[in-house]
């Protein structure tokens, strides 16, 4: 992605947040100066993986698949002492998918904040990591729903998915309602060992650098 793209995609993020009150920490809002004034916070951010993060995925094509990450807390995956769970904010704009995926060691809950709709389809993985075609049940506000295999399941401002693991399930914002500000609250998180996604695509994006970075990515420089 050009570093312009990514600043694009930041100033949306921003704009929801706005428009939607909410607040991040004092270094969600850190520039590159802050992060180099500040080594040994920023040490413990990038440690567990905090800050924001822009992908497209590999893809080329940030606004059909890509996405915008604030993560908020976090721990250290398998490392004692550390939090046990994570909290993170999703952007997402309409028609954006997050492409197809399963997590070995978060179960999490996906929590469409406020906005438009977010549409979530799931499909049941063999022992190798294959699809299977058997139904799928999740929890939604802890009520059960059954569903074929990339059923979409929609869900309105205040719903929220329960997604154990082991199940692939890809999202988007559904056509016609508007960006959606998405809530993601799991175990703790490790996004460079536990992303296993169904097509090959690449997770963080190659940055082609156009122009100054408006916020730094937590996957940028060494932890």
């Amino acid at each position: 992605m050009r570093r312009s793209e990514i600043n694009a995609a930041l100033r949306f993020a921003i704009e929801m947040l706005d428009t939607w009150h909410w607040s991040l920490p004092v270094w969600g809002q850190w520039t590159t100066a802050d992060v180099a004034a500040n080594p040994d916070v920023t040490h413990h951010l990038r440690s567990r993986q905090l800050g924001w993060d822009v992908t497209d995925f590999g893809s080329g094509r940030f606004a059909e698949q890509g996405l915008v990450l604030f993560c908020l807390r976090n721990g250290i995956l398998g490392l004692a002492g550390e939090r046990s769970y994570a909290e993170k904010l999703l952007f997402i704009q309409e028609g954006q998918l997050t492409p197809a995926h399963l997590h070995k060691a978060k179960q999490e809950d996906i929590i469409n904040r406020a906005g438009g709709d977010l549409v979530i389809e799931f499909c049941a993985a063999d022992e190798t990591g294959g699809t299977t075609s058997s139904e799928v049940t999740v929890l939604v506000d802890g009520i059960e729903h059954q569903l074929g295999t990339w059923e979409p399941l929609v869900l309105h401002p205040g719903q929220s998915v329960t997604i154990p693991t082991g199940l692939y399930h890809r999202f988007y914002g559904a056509k016609g309602t508007g960006p959606v500000l998405v809530g993601e609250v799991s175990q703790v998180n490790d996004d460079r060992t536990d992303n296993y996604f169904l097509e090959p695509v690449g997770r963080f994006a190659a940055i082609e650098e156009d122009a100054p970075p408006l916020r730094p990515l937590w996957n940028e420089g060494s932890a």
